[in-house]
């Protein structure tokens, strides 16, 4: 498994032939669709022409690819409130902004202002995504520590027991389960070298208890199982994690890196949010 991340315009200025390496869930391969020329978006356009223009796009960009030399495959195509800008989804990677000509890629964000508040265009369209992948984790396969009482809010958060800016999270989590928060910690190791402690933890008998003595500086030793660390890895990728911690609502939406309890509960509470205050994270 590579853990280097790959990026789109870096394929695009290397010669081509240094192709883009993607990671993709092998489990969930059957699952997938490819969005090609000749098949419909997986997106629900509302007309028949949005359709076309999608799978006319689709075409354009799989020929820009692989003229390029670039390995990604395409999942979906939106039409975004941008007039003539689409937002593509790519396979294990993040998703990019592409004009409707297919000539110009865009990485990062793109912010209506006009408003009081800043709002990300992709926001809605990214978060749809994250909340399928969620509703696919399996219960079993997470690292949960419960509100105390009802309660009245759920995160997912990708994290790495080597992070800096995760230990200072989690030392927060009594005060986060007792404002009746729910942590769901998803496993995001942020190099090869960080998965075997990720993974001893993931295969421990008492998951909490590894995770604490190992927040707390402990070597935690576990008889290796099947686990889902590498599988979660690469659902992080398709997301567009690329630190810890990342922090979502249960509805898919980014909400930051590190949070303090009552910044957490703010941005909980508010649907809105702008992306333009870099996260607080431990990058790759």
């Amino acid at each position: 498994m590579t853990f280097a991340r790959s990026k789109i315009f870096m394929a695009c200025i290397l010669a081509a032939g240094l192709g883009l390496t993607a990671c993709s869930n092998s489990t969930n391969n059957d699952k997938k669709q490819e969005l090609t020329a000749s098949a419909p978006a997986t997106g629900e356009a509302s007309t028949l022409t949005e359709r076309n223009a999608e799978q006319r796009l689709a075409s354009t960009l799989e020929k820009h690819f692989k003229t390029a030399g670039i390995s990604a495959k395409i999942t979906d195509i939106k039409a975004t409130e941008v007039p003539n800008l689409y937002w593509v989804s790519l396979e294990g990677m993040s998703a990019v902004y592409v004009t409707s000509d297919g000539k110009y890629l865009i990485q990062g964000d793109v912010i209506r202002l006009g408003d009081k508040q800043l709002h990300n265009v992709s926001e809605n369209l990214q978060a749809g995504i994250n909340n399928k992948l969620f509703a696919e984790l399996k219960p079993a396969d997470l690292l949960v520590y419960p509100a105390k009482g009802k309660a009245k809010h759920v995160v997912y958060v990708f994290t790495d027991v080597s992070c800096p800016y995760c230990h200072k999270f989690h030392e927060q989590m009594d005060e986060m389960n007792a404002k009746g928060i729910e942590v769901r910690y998803i496993a995001w190791p942020r190099g090869e070298q960080h998965m075997p402690a990720m993974e001893a933890i993931w295969c421990s008998a008492d998951r909490r208890s590894a995770f604490d003595q190992a927040i707390s500086g402990a070597q935690i030793s576990a008889e290796k199982c099947e686990n889902p660390v590498q599988n979660q890895y690469q659902m992080g990728l398709k997301m567009g994690v690329n630190g810890t911690p990342a922090i979502y609502n249960s509805a898919g939406t980014y909400l930051g890196g590190y949070l303090s309890t009552s910044e957490l509960l703010n941005r909980l509470k508010s649907v809105s949010y702008t992306h333009l205050t870099l996260p607080t994270i431990c990058s790759v």
